[in-house]
This record gives structure tokens, C-alpha cells and sequence, in this order.
């Protein structure tokens, strides 16, 4: 992507930002009118719902660059929207990131001088100028280090980081947009943690101390690998090169042997980095993982992670208990009101709560389940009915699920695309706190669960609780308590 071809000066970008508010004030007046009129007001609101999301989408599709990765932040609000308004802004994104031409070599080398200094070519026996991979803010290219190491080098596009972080800034000031789209939504402070969170995506430095963690906590691992750092500055990130079958390829030809192998390494590596690392891998896009030669899942890009010392909130694992075990779905209103997915002063429809809860605990529920496009746009439908719709636009993100949240959908969706059947309750119950009380698990389904989607459970035993690891499964989760690993970069 030219950074030339990319309307950063702040005057364009601004004006067409400003051009949302005034949309919604025009298209409120319009609704106004037609109630006037005599037209439902439900129809009018949900007309107004649709046309806010289509301009803001579109505005951001527009700016490219630093807003396209804005657009990927704010996909939480193109999670609650109906699949008429949101395929074609995902289709904008994926086309634009796919055509993005590369930097001039010119200005790659300028940004090197400029992070590595004027010598830098001294640190490399060589460079290719030509980048093998491109993103929204940067690309990638191979070389071999002085050592004799092949490296990946990640390059940032000059200014993508001020122009993406304006955005936010503008964005913010019309946050009363996306009330439209999601009633139930407190947006000021869930714009200001993914404000907050983008700009870690761009700090190259903090992705390399995440790297470091990560590849500690699972050095000698026998399932997950994660490339060392070599160096990290602002802008550029070396890291060794790691060749390996993409996820996206197995998913395009795969077996289906190594289709559920890929989709157990996945599950388990989202489910066990709070445990093991502390961090949350939160961009789980299938570019991002590879299939090692030798069986291991290879993995890639941290510079969205959560921060998680204390591992994955207990809430999770204990709503999951609950829709597994058929407990009294007011007990799961009442932990939803508690965490602040519920807002004071909103009703919940428990059907519908259940409906839009469903999808995400029923993979977990069986001993054996087999992840399909098919299960999952039936479920998007369920989730579509206007009453679990609805629910959806009422309900809250807390800022410190957002990462969390955004993990669990897009996970499902690769997993879906894998097509991947095993025992994915093993790793949840191995791996989500709040899950087994006591050495029990209270959530074991009984003969009558439903299965749809799933294979008949290969056996009546239970799945493995939290312990230590199977020969062939990696390191246990460490107890709790030991100081986290050195970060500070090399």
C-alpha cells in the first residue's frame, strides 16, 4: 500500500469523518417525518439503524489504511448487525487489504535506517526488498540475519500509526453513532479501550515483549510453537522466519485428519495462553497460524494480545457451566447483570438470552462435536431471529471482554471454515477457570443434551479435568502465582 495513496492529511480525513453526524441528522429528520406519516416506528428505527451503519462502514472502507484497521477494531458492532449490511463491508476490507500494493523499496530502507540505523544493512548477510506478505499498516519481508538465521521483517508504513490513531480521536467525537446500532452499548468507554488497544497494535516494541512471552511460555512444547524475537523498535520487528502450511490452506484442501488436528492446536492455544502466558491471542485470523512439518501449530502476529495475569475471567467458564448443566437461565441473566452486559433499566427476553447464548456453549457441550459452515450459518440464523437480534443490540460490552469477545466469535469462524471435529470440550474444561467446582464437573451433559452439529460421544467417560497434561498434550497450566516472565526486549 502507498502511503501516498492513503488520505492522511488530517483536513481530508476530518471532512469525511464529519460527514457521519450529519448523515444521522438528516436521516433522523427523514424518520421523523415518516412517523408522521403514519410508518411504524419500529420500521422507521430499524431503517435509521440500517442506512447509520451502511455510511459508517463505507466512510471507513474509504480512508483505508490506518481506518481499515479502525474498521477491523470496531467489527464488534458488525457482529450485532444483519448479515445485508455487514457482508458487504467485510468484503471492502478484504478487498482492500488484499490489493494493497507494497512500499517502494526506497522507503522500506528509509524506515530501516531510521529504526536500525544507517549501517542497518551491516545486521543482515541479506535482505529481499520484495515483501512476502502485506497487512493494513504493514509487510513483511524475509532476509537472513548476521548470524545466519532466515528472519521475518515487519515493517510499518510510515504515518500509519498517527493516521489510524486521528481517526479514533474523530471517531470518538461521534460516538452517539453507534448507540444507533446498539442501544444497550456504553460506547465512550469501549471506544477509549479500543482506542487504547489499537495503539498497541501499532507499537512494535510492546508486540515484541508479547512475542517474548509467548515463546517462553512455550518453549519445548510439543504442540505449539512460537518463533523467537531477534529485535524489535518502533516501527520494524525481527523475528525468526517460520515455513509452514497456512492455516488457510488446509482449509482450502486440507485432510480431515489435519483438519481436526489444526482446529484441537487452535482451540488449545487461545484456551491456554492466560493460563500459560498470561496473554490472550486476540487476532485469530487464519494467516496468523501455520502447520509445522513435524505436527506442531505454528503462530504468528501478536500485536492484538489481551493482558490476563490472573487467566481467563471465571464468569466465562461459569456461564458455560450453566447452559451446559440446564441450570435456571436467570442464574445466567444474573452473572450477565453482574459482569455489565446488562445495563440497569434493560429488560431481558430469557428465551432470546438463551438463543443468543446457545452458539457459543453448545461445541463445549458434547464430548465430540464437528465445527461446519453449515452449523454455523445455521446458528447466525437462530441468532438472527428478531427476538435474539434484538437482545443482541441491548446488551453491553464491558471494555475488559472486548478482546475476549472478539477471540470467541472469530475463533468459532475459523473453526467453522476448518470444519474440524474432536473433543473440544476436553480443552475448555482443561483450560476455562470457573468451569470444574471442586473437582466436579457440574456441567456434564446428561443423555438428552442436545447434539446438533455434533457426532455421538466416542465414549460415556469424562473428558479430563484441569491437571497435568496427556504425554502428548503440552505443559500443564502453571499454579497460580509465579511472577511473570522478563519482558524487557533483547
Amino acid at each position: 500500500m502507498r502511503v501516498n495513496d492513503l488520505p492522511r492529511r488530517a483536513v481530508t480525513r476530518t471532512a469525511k469523518l464529519a460527514t457521519l453526524p450529519a448523515g444521522l441528522m438528516g436521516r433522523t429528520a427523514l424518520g421523523l417525518g415518516k412517523r408522521i406519516g403514519g410508518r411504524p416506528a419500529e420500521i422507521v428505527a430499524a431503517e435509521i439503524q440500517q442506512r447509520t451503519a451502511e455510511q459508517i462502514f463505507r466512510v471507513l472502507g474509504e480512508l483505508k489504511g490506518g481506518a481499515m484497521k479502525l474498521g477491523q477494531a470496531l467489527s464488534i458492532f458488525e457482529a450485532a448487525l444483519p448479515p445485508e449490511i455487514a457482508g458487504p463491508y467485510r468484503a471492502t476490507l478484504t478487498k482492500l487489504q488484499e490489493s494493497a500494493p507494497p512500499l517502494p523499496a526506497r522507503t522500506v530502507h528509509q524506515v530501516l535506517a531510521g529504526d536500525l540505523g544507517p549501517s542497518w544493512r551491516d545486521l543482515f548477510r541479506e535482505f529481499d526488498d520484495s515483501p512476502r506478505a502485506a497487512a493494513s499498516i504493514g509487510q513483511v519481508h524475509r532476509a537472513v540475519w548476521q548470524d545466519g538465521r532466515p528472519v521475518a521483517v515487519k515493517i510499518q508504513y510510515p504515518g500509519a500509526g498517527r493516521a489510524l490513531l486521528s481517526d479514533f480521536n474523530q471517531i470518538s467525537r461521534v460516538a452517539r453513532l453507534f448507540s444507533i446500532l446498539m442501544p444497550g452499548l456504553e460506547v465512550r468507554p469501549l471506544l477509549d479501550e479500543l482506542r487504547e488497544r489499537v495503539a498497541e497494535e501499532i507499537d512494535y516494541e510492546l508486540e515484541a515483549r508479547s512475542q517474548r512471552a509467548f515463546a517462553e511460555a512455550y518453549t519445548g512444547d510439543a504442540d505449539i510453537y512460537v518463533p523467537p524475537v531477534v529485535a524489535g523498535t518502533d516501527h520494524v520487528l525481527i523475528t525468526e522466519w517460520m515455513d509452514g502450511t497456512p492455516l488457510s490452506k488446509i482449509i482450502e484442501s486440507g485432510s480431515q485428519e489435519e483438519r481436526n488436528r489444526a482446529g484441537i492446536l487452535f482451540t488449545r492455544f487461545l484456551f491456554s495462553g492466560p493460563a500459560r502466558a498470561g496473554l490472550l491471542h486476540a487476532d485469530p485470523h487464519p494467516g496468523n497460524f501455520r502447520m509445522l512439518p513435524d505436527g506442531r501449530l505454528g503462530v504468528l502476529d501478536f500485536g492484538a494480545v489481551d493482558r490476563l495475569p490472573n487467566g481467563l475471567p471465571p464468569f466465562i467458564g461459569k456461564l458455560l457451566r450453566i447452559m451446559h448443566g440446564h441450570g435456571d437461565i436467570r442464574e445466567a441473566e444474573d452473572e450477565l447483570r453482574e459482569q455489565g452486559f446488562v445495563r440497569p433499566g434493560i429488560d431481558v427476553d430469557l428465551d432470546a438470552l438463551y438463543a443468543f447464548l446457545a452458539p457459543l456453549a453448545e461445541p463445549s457441550r458434547v464430548d465430540c462435536f464437528r465445527f461446519s459452515r453449515e452449523w454455523l450459518r445455521n446458528e447466525a440464523a437462530r441468532v438472527a431471529d428478531p427476538r435474539s437480534s434484538n437482545l443482541g443490540r441491548r446488551l453491553n460490552l464491558p471494555p475488559s471482554y472486548v478482546l475476549i469477545h472478539r477471540v470467541s466469535t472469530e475463533g468459532i469462524g475459523v473453526l467453522s471454515q476448518l470444519g474440524s471435529e474432536g473433543n473440544f470440550r476436553a480443552e475448555l474444561i482443561r483450560w476455562m477457570p470457573g468451569y470444574v467446582v471442586d473437582g466436579r464437573d457440574l456441567g456434564r451433559p446428561s443423555p438428552a443434551a442436545p447434539e446438533s452439529g455434533s457426532s455421538p460421544p466416542d465414549s460415556a467417560s469424562s473428558p479430563p479435568a484441569p491437571g497435568p497434561s496427556e504425554p502428548d498434550s503440552g505443559s500443564s497450566p502453571p499454579e497460580p502465582g509465579p511472577s511473570e516472565p522478563d519482558l524487557a526486549p533483547a
